[in-house]
């Protein structure tokens, strides 16, 4: 079976789980009808305890559907310590959904899933040893891969029901109420955590920072939760700001900033009252200090910013040149301590940041959205989740929810040593090629056909030497000289969701 943009679907498969191929990035307008959790009842007084193992063994069954959330990044505590409780009572056959896994997370994961613990995964990414380990088939089931739109969407419609979501807070009182903003492991917005908090059967609270009641501001609500559970410590938050969302120093990306910064200031988005947003990547997030200057020296000034809040978009609100910052996560320290400081950053969930299925989603109003690439091909597709070598070393995150902009922009060096950035066909199609405007690259740019007002705006922009998009990948190819072809079996180890569920690439196992 192939889907619209001509990737290879296994059939049989798709068939057993009920999902359709990937057709179009128009949504519609469709009615649906949103899911409800269970309700345990009760008055509020007996939620606290520091008895995690009592928890695990009262509330965690085999074959249920457990979740984390991924705003400590490569600091969280959390997922450990429960799934090493999890492990140690002999629970099988569970489905793992978390917002995203994270490299803190990896070790004990693999384990669980080499032991049985855990047979189904579904979340936005993974990197390092576990999505090598599951590029290699360690996984009995292939892994469902989302979103964080995409995930918002599959809670709200039913199509992950959470039995049990363990959520790291840094402060909570003793029925449950608890926001990201206050105690010494502070990571901001709970953007995608307040989604399993809303909907999920039971919720536990892990917190090292009981508070007097009631906790307010309140993200999380003492309605939605059922247990808050004492535990030394949730995270680090000084290991927020690392790996995908650490600011480049690299000349060759600053560059490639600095050339997206142009393309921007020099389009017809660029007007007072625009809106962005910056994903994660170096050079995605360093476009914001060069926007700066322009925004500055022609006073112009954007109305929000969305996503991943970072320092400069924070240092942004504080001078005035941005009016809102709308935060379902933070990318370092200075942006998580700016929301409780700034009422202008405003916390959003994952639902309302970019579900496709709402009556109205916060990336629905973006005039731009720059992005990053681990490949993108003559057509325009995107890959964020699989390395040259097919192995999973990604994930989809904001990716196919922020190209929704009137402009998306990828920006991605020619080549990353020797392997290229620009290449025929991407090895997993992620973000459809339809949703991308202007890639960007140290050697030049290429304007999407789709757009010829959009390339006769930049045509004559000194700096901005614009080649077509196969004249791009040439350059790459006559750089590196053609790559080996890789080698896979016949089994799938990943399916890739669009926004809407429908399939948009399915990823095989690596042969060695």
């Amino acid at each position: 079976m192939e889907n619209k943009l001509g990737r290879e679907l296994p059939s049989t498969l798709l068939e057993k789980l009920d999902f359709k191929p990937f057709t179009t990035t128009e949504i519609g307008h469709p009615i649906v009808q949103r899911t409800a959790p269970k309700v345990r009842l009760s008055t509020g007084d007996d939620k606290v305890t520091n008895d995690l193992k009592q928890i695990v063994k009262d509330n965690v069954k085999d074959g249920m559907t457990i979740s984390f959330h991924h705003h400590f990044r490569n600091g969280d505590f959390v997922f450990n310590q429960v799934m090493k409780e999890i492990m140690a009572q002999g629970i099988k056959d569970l489905t793992l959904a978390p917002s995203s896994l994270t490299g803190a997370m990896n070790d004990v994961a693999i384990e669980a899933i080499k032991n049985g613990t855990v047979t189904n995964i579904t979340t936005s990414g993974m990197r390092g040893s576990l999505g090598d380990e599951v590029s290699h088939g360690l996984l009995p089931n292939p892994v469902i891969f989302r979103s964080h739109g995409g995930r918002a969407r599959a809670i709200e419609n039913g199509d992950i029901k959470i039995d049990v979501a363990f959520l790291g807070v840094p402060n909570a009182d003793r029925c449950g109420n608890a926001n990201g903003m206050y105690g010494d492991e502070a990571f901001g917005s709970l953007g995608y955590a307040l989604m399993d908090a809303n909907y999920a059967d039971k919720v536990v609270l892990l917190t090292d920072n009981l508070v007097d009641y009631p906790n307010t501001p309140a993200s999380i609500k003492q309605t939605q939760v059922d247990y808050v559970v004492e535990v030394d410590q949730v995270g680090d938050p000084d290991k927020i700001g690392s790996g995908a969302t650490r600011f480049t120093k690299d000349p060759k990306n600053l560059k490639i900033a600095n050339l997206v910064s142009d393309v921007i200031t020099n389009s017809s988005y660029f007007k007072e009252g625009f809106s962005f947003q910056t994903g994660s990547g170096g050079a995605a997030l360093a476009v914001t200090r060069y926007l700066r200057t322009a925004m500055v020296n022609k006073n112009i000034h954007a109305s929000f910013g969305l996503g991943g809040i970072t320092k400069p978009m924070v240092d942004l609100l504080e001078e005035g040149l941005i009016g809102k910052l709308m935060d379902v996560q933070d990318f370092d320290k200075t942006a998580a301590q700016s929301m409780k400081d700034n009422l202008d950053q405003q916390e959003i969930d994952a639902s309302w940041y970019a579900d496709p299925d709402n009556k109205g989603a916060m990336v629905d109003q973006l005039d731009v959205s720059i992005l990053s690439a681990l490949e993108i091909d003559t057509d325009f597709n995107v890959n964020v989740l699989t390395g040259s070598d097919g192995v999973i070393r990604g994930a989809v995150g904001g990716h196919q929810d922020a190209a929704t902009a009137k402009m998306t922009i990828i920006c991605a060096p020619l080549v990353r040593g020797r392997i290229p950035s620009v290449v025929k066909s991407v090895g997993t199609a992620v973000t459809p090629g339809s949703s991308i405007d202007v890639l960007v690259t140290e050697r030049g740019i290429a304007v999407n056909p789709n757009r010829p007002e959009l390339k006769e705006e930049l045509s004559n922009v000194p700096g901005l030497n614009i080649y077509t998009i196969d004249e791009l990948a040439d350059m790459a190819q006559a750089i590196v000289g053609q790559e080996a072809e890789l080698n896979f079996t016949d089994r799938t180890v990943g399916l890739v969701e669009y926004r809407d569920g429908s399939i948009i690439d399915a990823i095989k196992e690596v042969k060695d």
